[in-house]
């Protein structure tokens, strides 16, 4: 097995276990982990996108661009999640649909 198939099946793993996650758990910092795991195996599809062409530089400036968006994202859903833990006394997302507004 090569490199770049390795990569592959190591990313596709990452995103089917952070969808499977997304999709089972209804804890807010579950979703939040599950997330950045989905959003890790794209940064790494991303790099070996660049590796393949030829054309890391490309590669890794999306990359450190995603990775920039990826901590705002991860920023704002904690501090939701830490709001809804002293609002509801859990961080089941269920709890949410009482919201009004």
């Amino acid at each position: 097995m090569t490199v770049s198939t390795i990569m592959l099946i190591a990313g596709l793993v990452l995103i089917l276990t952070g969808c499977f996650e997304l999709i089972r758990t209804r804890h807010m910092l579950k979703i939040i982990i599950a997330l950045e795991l989905a959003i890790k195996a794209v940064s790494m599809f991303i790099i070996l996108g660049g590796w393949l062409n030829g054309n890391m530089p490309v590669a890794e400036s999306f990359v450190v661009s995603v990775i920039v968006i990826e901590v705002v994202v991860a920023t704002v859903l904690s501090g939701i999640a830490i709001s809804i833990y002293h609002k509801h006394g859990n961080m089941d997302i269920r709890s949410l649909r009482n919201l009004k507004g």
